[in-house]
């Protein structure tokens, strides 16, 4: 028989990853396999989807006419490509010629077995396919692996529509199966005696097309044109692909460049197409759901898959072992120790990594490990067991994943004990080639740290509402039990009362009342009588009834008018009345009229008229539900006010908030004037552009600025930026330049420069400029400061000091930082304040034994300090002779506290001349011994006591503060400061909002804010008369509370309160002066004016901290005359509540109140509104001048005063400012 062939060229190899995405980087050369028509085996009549798809081994098959090789003329032969195989790939055989086949046709026709094709690795003993064809016989197909499948029933059309029966045999058929090693095999099935089958392969698929010995053209129609090697230049064969899907009726094409899908889904190399001669041009199957039963089987069957990939991963471990081979070779002959494989390493894959352990210090060792990680031994640590190779040597692997975020891989081998392999302790390392480097991989690994801590703040926040929710729970127990508690003692304390009650009650009363019926419940209707003979409404000419129940329980439930009755014995008159359901007794009296219009009672000579109910409910039933009641109503009482306390916290809370972000804004438009940032928070991650304006600097004039910067107050890990030439912002005298923020940056810190390698420097006079970044990953490392002080309020308060020690402390805590306070343990201190206070240790020092205990002040952790020398037991803080021995022994004893409890504080922070022997003793005796790390603060309260050891303090201290701008400028030329200048800073004082805040103060009347303070300060001014006996007028109120001495201008505050009264106004004074002579001038004023203007002046000469509360609320203005005032908190304390300062521009007073009608320039600098009057001079003439003008505003301008109280309560005079402050001064003191 004449034999036929079919050459079919493939564009490009199938790609692997779409059947194996995970691993993307390999391909596959598939092959086709045909399963023989209508034929069955064994295998057949076992598988398990024989009955469902009997014919189908594959996808579908290639059929062909047996003319269809003379109708069209042969193209030329192409030939194969000369010289050798791909490395590590088998050579590719020539096609056979057309005499070789006519010889192998000879040979089949007498029965010999077939040669070895030419596609077979040489000594294999696997035949990719054998067919006998035998015109007259059962044509039977073996398959690769062994499994064959049956018959299907399949109808096919010829071109003319004759429909050929499944058991008819065509003249030719052909199919083509992509076999595991790579190749094409085709199998001729035909029974002219022209033709006869044949098998044969392709070559190899390669990338480079043209040089296959196939030809193949993927026609537009979805015909395959097939050039045939027949020897016939006549001849010319076509391939048509044909198939009717479940979606599309149509005929559609299954020739795919790359051979791997099928119906729109991947099926691997499972594929069998029908390719048709154009006798035969439609192939029909005859049940469309065969196709998905086939797809079915291929993805299900787990033997079919496995056959399936089996070849392929046979070749590619040949040829990988093949390249494995070489590089063995080539590194031995090299002396190299260890190589990997692929010898490019890329992410996201397994690489082999090998070992000649007789090349290493492990040569002896019986056992061989890797261990390493990624990216400098950063990322994913590991450890995996070698194991000995095949390969010629002692070569040792294991495989390794290289994960997608590595760019380099470091590692050493060792025993699994001590033993190492380390490259000559310079480790071993591989370059990964992929995305990643050093500076992506520090970026991924923050963004890795920021989804860490937002899972970890997630899972914290979680945790602490559970908590609460626990507590919640908890507490709701306890306060349910209390209630329940409470309800039953109620109802047994009601339940003792009523009986005494019940004792007194009757059915009636001979001549004076009765009730009918005479058997009664609650609920009924009956009448009650009375006579009114003889009794108080005798000649009343009306008479009702006021009744309750039960001792007046529910108060008043009964009411009626009597109607007279024709009773003759008597004046008698009735009313019918509803008995109360939970009636024991029945309480009344009558009256000459309805409620709130009688005047005259008959109410049982004052003991009310009681009757018993002979048929209420039983007693102990009425109790149960009784307490049962009053449990109710407890729990919703309860309920009530805790939702009101919730939802006043919650405003608090949200007020406080909103004034912090006011405030945190103010601090960064602070320095505006000279620099900022657009926009104005900075966040990580993000660019931002800063502003400078050199000509409010001492940059002025200069040609350039340049710009240094670095974060983290200069300890991020890429160090300082390089400097960056500022560029001109148009028509304006400032510059600018941008900035990349990390990812884990939490403060920008810049200074500039007037050339690129320094000259002269603007650095904020030694501060630097520093702005906070928000959302980064990294958090600024709290620091620890230690207060050493002799005052805190409220356990030891004498003056302003006090306050700032606990307030300053509280709101540096806030912020996340350590603070703990020293005091001494003064035998007149207030211990009701101190929590959980306990004795803590002693030691010994100066000698004398020294016990140290520890409690919690405001939340504060505070060392008290009792040296049993007894110098802090006299009764008093200040006014012993020994002062200054006090207080110089009690500093040196709280460095050696310090010292021998192993403290190691970042700041010591020491205040007034009290505690500055702090400064000088550290530096002596501490600073290098065992305190090293700290540094020392200073603050000046007042100047005015104990100057030689302020300036003696100034000179060892680090950083030294004083409590507000201007005076830092008015003590500046004070012997003890002046030649300390370069470290001095002023720095104002504030305001503890939680004690001092109208929303939630016990003191006055009315709770209120900024959006009711007319409301509240009108009521707080109401009861401040009451409580005074001030007359209950609308007059302008000015408050002065103050301790009485010359400082704070005691002449100028006589004057105000002469002058107040002369405008028609109220005036109230709150204070005590220490001097005798001074307490009793005051006292004698006092006195006056009670007896002059008693209804509008009074003069409380004591301490009432109550009274000092409804006095900032109620009055309209605070006065503070001060003739000189380091800060003041009277001023602050009274725009806190609303009332509007008066006070003289000295000191914190005029960096914190702003002339209404000089100030409004200056005040807008600072980024607020003016907020009171002021005077400038000491003399009488500038008190009239503020205080005239603050009153008339009053008078004139009700509607302006009163937007002005709301506009100074919104402004924030807390420490959340000044606390930003000093940390920036902390930080500049270990800089």
């Amino acid at each position: 028989m004449a034999t036929m062939e079919i050459a079919l060229q493939v564009q490009r190899p199938v790609c692997y990853r779409t059947t194996f995405p995970e691993k993307t980087h390999l391909k596959v050369q598939p092959t086709v396999r045909f399963f023989s028509h209508g034929r069955t085996n064994l295998f057949s009549h076992t598988s398990p989807w024989r009955k469902e798809c009997p014919t189908i081994g594959l996808s579908c098959h290639i059929f062909a006419g047996a003319e269809f090789s003379r109708r069209r003329s042969r193209k030329g032969q192409v030939s194969r490509p000369k010289g050798s195989a791909a490395k590590g790939f088998m050579p590719k055989t020539r096609v056979g010629t057309s005499t070789q086949r006519r010889e192998k046709s000879d040979n089949d026709d007498n029965g010999s077995s077939s040669p070895s094709l030419p596609g077979e690795h040489p000594g294999s003993s696997k035949n990719p396919a054998e067919m006998k064809v035998d015109t007259g016989k059962k044509q039977e197909t073996k398959y690769l692996q062994e499994k064959e499948v049956e018959e299907t029933k399949v109808e096919i059309e010829n071109k003319v529509g004759t429909t050929i029966s499944p058991n008819k045999q065509f003249g030719v058929v052909k199919s083509v199966d992509i076999e595991g090693n790579g190749r094409f095999s085709r199998i001729d099935d035909g029974p002219t005696k022209s033709q006869k089958s044949e098998i044969i392969t392709s070559k190899e698929f390669e990338d480079d097309v043209d040089e296959t010995p196939f030809a193949r053209k993927n026609s537009g129609n979805g015909r395959f044109s097939v050039i045939d090697d027949s020897t016939s230049k006549s001849q010319k064969s076509e391939i048509i692909t044909s198939k009717k899907t479940e979606d599309d009726v149509n005929e559609t094409s299954f020739a795919r460049e790359n051979l791997d899908t099928f119906n729109g889904r991947i099926i691997g190399q499972s594929r069998t197409f029908t390719v048709v001669d154009e006798d035969l041009v439609e192939t029909e199957l005859d049940k469309p759901k065969l196709l998905d039963k086939t797809e079915k089987l291929m993805f299900e069957e787990p033997e079919m898959k496995e056959h399936l990939l089996k070849p392929k991963m046979e070749m590619d471990a040949e040829a990988r072992r093949k390249v494995i081979e070489s590089l063995a070779e080539e590194n031995f002959s090299r002396g190299c120790k260890m190589f990997v494989y692929p010898e490019v390493v890329k992410p996201d894959q397994d690489i082999e990594v090998f070992l000649n352990r007789n090349l290493s210090t492990l040569k002896n060792e019986p056992d061989v490990l890797i261990m390493g990680a990624f990216n400098d031994w950063r990322w994913k640590s590991f450890t995996i067991k070698l194991n000995k190779t095949h390969l010629r040597g002692d070569w040792w692997s294991c495989l390794v994943y290289i994960p997608k975020e590595a760019y380099k891989m470091d590692f050493v081998f060792f025993n699994g004990a001590n033993v190492y392999e380390n490259n000559e302790t310079k480790d071993f390392s591989l370059t990964v080639e992929g995305v990643m480097d050093a500076s992506t991989f520090e970026d991924f690994l923050l963004e890795e740290k920021r989804r860490e801590l937002e899972k970890l703040a997630a899972e914290q926040a979680e945790k602490e509402r559970q908590e609460e929710e626990r507590r919640r729970i908890e507490a709701e127990k306890v306060a349910s039990e209390a209630d329940r508690a409470k309800a039953r003692a109620e109802a047994a304390k009601g339940r003792e009362s009523l009986h005494e009650f019940i004792k007194k009650a009757v059915r009636s009363v001979d001549n004076v009342w009765y009730i009918e019926p005479k058997e009664f419940k609650g609920g009924d209707l009956v009448r009650l009588y009375y006579n009114r003979n003889s009794r108080p409404l005798a000649h009343a000419n009306e008479l009702w009834i006021h009744g309750g129940h039960n001792k007046w329980k529910d108060g008043l439930s009964i009411i009626g008018r009597l109607v007279h009755s024709e009773i003759k014995d008597g004046d008698w008159w009735y009313v019918d009345v509803v008995v109360p359901d939970r009636a024991l007794i029945m309480d009344w009296v009558f009256a000459d009229g309805p409620p709130g219009s009688a005047t005259v009672y008959d109410n049982n000579n004052f003991q009310d008229f009681h009757a018993i109910v002979p048929r209420g409910i039983p007693e102990e039933l009425y109790w149960v539900e009784e307490e049962q009641q009053v449990y109710g109503r407890l729990q919703e009482e309860r309920r009530i006010r805790e939702e009101a306390i919730r939802v006043k916290a919650e405003r608090t809370a949200h007020m406080k908030a909103e004034t912090k972000e006011r405030t945190m804004k103010m601090f960064l438009l602070s320095q505006k004037h000279i620099v900022y940032t657009e926009p104005l928070d900075v966040k990580a991650g993000t660019t931002v552009t800063v502003f400078y304006n050199p000509s409010n600097t001492v940059l002025n004039g200069k040609p350039e600025v340049w710009f240094r910067c670095s974060f983290n107050r200069w300890t991020h890990r890429n160090g300082p930026l390089p400097p960056q030439k500022m560029l001109p912002v148009d028509n304006s005298p400032r510059v600018k330049t941008t900035v990349r923020v990390p990812l884990d940056a939490y403060v920008m810190d810049f200074v500039f420069s007037e050339k690129e390698d320094g000259g002269i420097y603007d650095n904020r006079n030694g501060m630097d400029y520093h702005i906070p970044v928000l959302g980064g990953i990294t958090k600024e490392p709290p620091m620890h400061i230690v207060h050493v002080a002799v005052e805190m309020a409220p356990i030891a308060k004498v003056g302003g000091l006090g306050d700032v020690v606990t307030s300053l402390s509280r709101a540096v805590k806030d912020l996340g930082h350590n603070v703990d306070i020293i005091l001494p343990k003064y035998d007149c201190l207030n211990l009701s304040n101190v929590k959980y206070f306990q004795f803590h240790r002693s030691y010994s020092w100066g000698g004398t034994e020294i016990k140290v205990w520890f409690g919690k002040v405001e939340g504060l952790p505070v060392y008290f300090l009792e040296p049993q020398n007894g110098l802090f037991s006299a009764g008093c803080i200040y006014g012993c002779r020994n002062d200054g021995q006090r207080f110089g022994f009690f500093c040196h004893a709280a460095l050696e506290f310090l010292l021998q409890s192993g403290f190691h504080p970042d700041i010591l922070h020491c205040h007034d001349w009290s505690s500055a022997p702090v400064a000088w003793l550290f530096k002596e005796h501490y600073m290098h011994y065992g305190l090293s790390k700290a540094r020392v603060v200073f603050t000046i309260h007042n100047l005015e006591f104990g100057a030689q050891l302020i300036g003696k303090a100034m000179l060892y201290s680090d950083k030294a503060t004083t409590v507000s701008p201007t005076y830092s400028r008015e003590v500046s030329g004070n012997p003890a400061i002046a030649p300390h200048l370069q470290k001095f800073y002023g720095i104002l004082n504030g305001i503890d909002p939680d004690i001092w805040d109208p929303y939630n103060d016990k003191f006055i009347p009315v709770s209120y804010t900024s959006d009711n303070v007319v409301e509240g300060k009108r009521a707080a001014k109401e009861a401040l008369q009451q409580k005074l006996g001030l007359k209950r007028a609308d007059l302008p109120m000015v408050g002065i509370i103050t301790r009485l001495t010359h400082q704070k201008g005691i002449h100028l505050i006589k004057h105000a309160i002469w002058r107040t009264l002369e405008r028609n106004g109220q005036v109230v004074l709150l204070g005590s002066a220490p001097d005798p002579r001074i307490q009793n001038d005051f006292v004698n004023l006092a006195n006056q004016l009670h007896s002059s203007h008693g209804d509008r002046a009074r003069l409380c000469l004591t301490y009432d901290e109550p009274l000092s509360h409804l006095i900032y609320a109620g009055s309209d203005f605070i006065l503070v005359p001060s003739i000189f005032e380091p800060c003041g908190l009277t001023q602050l304390t009274a725009m806190r509540y609303g009332s509007i300062p008066v006070v003289r521009k000295t000191g914190g007073l005029h960096d914190t109140v702003f002339d209404v009608d000089h100030d409004k320039e200056r005040a807008r600098a600072f980024g607020l509104e003016p907020n009171g009057f002021n005077f400038d001079g000491a003399d009488t003439a500038g008190v009239d001048y503020a205080l005239n003008r603050a009153i008339s505003a009053w008078y004139d301008g009700r509607d302006w005063f009163n937007s002005l109280c709301k506009g100074v309560m919104e402004q924030d005079w807390s420490w959340n400012r000044p606390a930003l402050d000093y940390m920036e001064l902390y930080r500049a003191a270990r800089k």
